[in-house]
C-alpha cells in the first residue's frame, strides 16, 4: 500500500491511497484509518479485483448473506464511509463490480482482493463520526448525536 496526504485544511485531511495487487482491501484500509488515526471519512475508489465477498443483509435474520464472486472484475463503483465504534475506526463501503460479459453485481464489501489496483480518495472529516448499536436491525450504524 501506498499512501499520500494530497490536501489539509481545518481538520480536514484528504488521502491518496493506493492498494496493490495480492492485498486484502479492507483489512489494509482499516488499518491506514487506525495508522493515521481517522475516525470519521468518506471513501470512493475504482480499480479491480481477483475475488470478493459481497454482502447482502438479510432483515429476518438480521445479518449478512455472503456472495463469494470468484471472478476477476472491475471495481465500477465504490463509496463508504469510516466512523468510529468499539474505540476503533469500522469502515462501511458498498461496491458495484463489473464483469467480463458487462454484467455487474453489487453489495456490501465484506472482502476483496485486489488486481492490480484499488486507488482511493479518502477525505478525513473534522467532526468525528460515532456508531452506535441499533436495537431494531443489530447493526451498528452511525449516529450523529453521538
Amino acid at each position: 500500500m501506498k499512501a499520500r496526504l494530497i490536501h489539509e485544511v481545518e481538520g480536514q485531511r484528504t488521502f491518496a491511497v493506493v492498494l496493490q495487487s495480492g492485498g486484502e482491501a479492507v483489512t489494509q484500509l482499516k488499518a491506514f484509518a487506525d495508522r493515521e488515526g481517522v475516525q470519521a471519512a468518506s471513501l470512493t475508489a475504482i480499480g479491480a479485483f481477483s475475488d470478493a465477498v459481497l454482502g447482502y443483509f438479510d432483515w429476518q435474520r438480521k445479518e449478512y448473506r455472503r456472495n463469494p464472486v470468484r471472478d476477476q472484475v472491475e471495481v465500477a463503483s465504490f463509496i463508504g464511509d469510516i466512523a468510529w465504534a468499539d474505540d476503533a475506526p469500522s469502515l462501511h463501503v458498498h461496491v458495484v463490480l463489473g464483469r467480463q460479459d458487462g454484467t455487474a453485481l453489487a453489495g456490501h464489501l465484506m472482502e476483496a482482493h485486489v488486481r492490480p489496483t484499488l486507488e482511493v480518495i479518502l477525505v478525513e472529516s473534522p467532526a468525528h463520526l460515532h456508531k452506535r448499536r441499533d436495537q431494531e436491525s443489530g447493526l451498528a450504524l452511525i449516529d450523529p448525536q453521538a
